[in-house]
């Protein structure tokens, strides 16, 4: 997998809900294809470390 949905920037709380959801924009076509496809690396996935470029910096 290219990363965990609790490390992903689109992972949102829902305080109504009380649940954590994906943010990310996408229709019925790509979600099918997402769900149906042999990869099992999410393709949406960015790193919700906003200080990973600073650590690397030191």
């Amino acid at each position: 997998m290219a990363g965990s949905c609790d490390t992903c920037a689109y992972l949102e709380y829902d305080e109504e809900d009380e649940a954590y959801y994906c943010s990310v924009d996408m229709d019925e076509d790509d979600y099918s294809h997402l769900a149906q496809s042999a990869f099992k690396g999410c393709p949406y996935y960015t790193d919700g470390d906003e200080y990973k470029v600073v650590r690397h910096q030191l």
